[in-house]
């Protein structure tokens, strides 16, 4: 057996892990999305928000637990029913947020796992650009890197990726994150969460695979922007 076959092996008995998936309109890959993190993990919900395609029925060709939502809430809120699912219906000391469009690879998704568990960290954040060389498509490097720079002026922390979807976390910051934004603006949120909750975090290098369906399904590229503006003003309206 390989060491590679071993290490799923094992994670898959491994009962402590939860991992959730926020779920729009992906019948024509998710289910060998799911497929492969089975290979892992035991413990899979996706939370199908609101899809109007044959997403629901490939989601019951796997093993996973499905949480409906009727109407499409935002991946914000998707993350957090996952979250509250598992908090309500098992005893998980490890949460994953893994993106349904087959953009992340589940061996990193192990191996942020063993680093969080390894260092004792409460949070692990998955980033693109802590390779020494990335697949990132030029265009959306100079956008996203407008968007940190922003990010991290505000907030305070110096990160090298704000709009990852893997992330790994232990069960004290899925009982305190309490996600309040919807949206895909939840990613920023998760930062402030960080700051204000003091989580012990950590980055993790990650690589995203950029497929011609991935980009096309994937979040409009001046949303990075968008998204930090949202923030800011949701932010500014508290403090009035």
């Amino acid at each position: 057996m390989s060491k590679k076959s071993e290490s799923r092996n094992i994670y898959k008995k491994n009962s402590d892990v939860a991992v959730i998936v926020p779920v729009y309109n992906e019948g024509s890959i998710i289910k060998t999305t799911i497929l492969e993190l089975e290979q892992c993990f035991n413990y899979i919900i996706c939370v199908n928000d609101g899809s109007k395609d044959n997403t629901l029925s490939e989601l019951r060709k796997t093993n996973c637990i499905i949480v409906n939502h009727r109407l499409n809430l935002g991946q914000g809120a998707s993350i957090q029913s996952g979250i509250e699912y598992a908090l309500l219906n098992s005893n998980k000391k490890y949460f994953i947020t893994f993106d349904g469009d087959g953009q992340h690879v589940v061996d990193e998704a192990v191996s942020m796992l063993k680093h969080l568990q390894n260092n004792r960290l409460d949070i692990v954040l998955g980033s693109r650009f802590l390779h020494k060389k990335t697949n990132v498509p030029f265009y959306k490097t100079i956008i996203l890197k407008i968007a940190l720079l922003l990010s991290n002026k505000v907030i305070g922390l110096k990160l090298s990726d704000t709009h990852n979807g893997l992330r790994v976390f232990n069960r004290h910051v899925a009982e305190t994150i309490n996600l309040e934004v919807s949206g895909m603006a939840h990613a920023t949120e998760i930062i402030y969460k960080i700051r204000d909750n003091v989580y012990n975090y950590s980055e993790f290098p990650t690589t995203i695979n950029y497929t011609d369906y991935s980009v096309k399904k994937g979040q409009p590229i001046m949303n990075s922007i968008n998204i930090v503006f949202d923030i800011l003003m949701n932010r500014f309206s508290r403090k009035k």
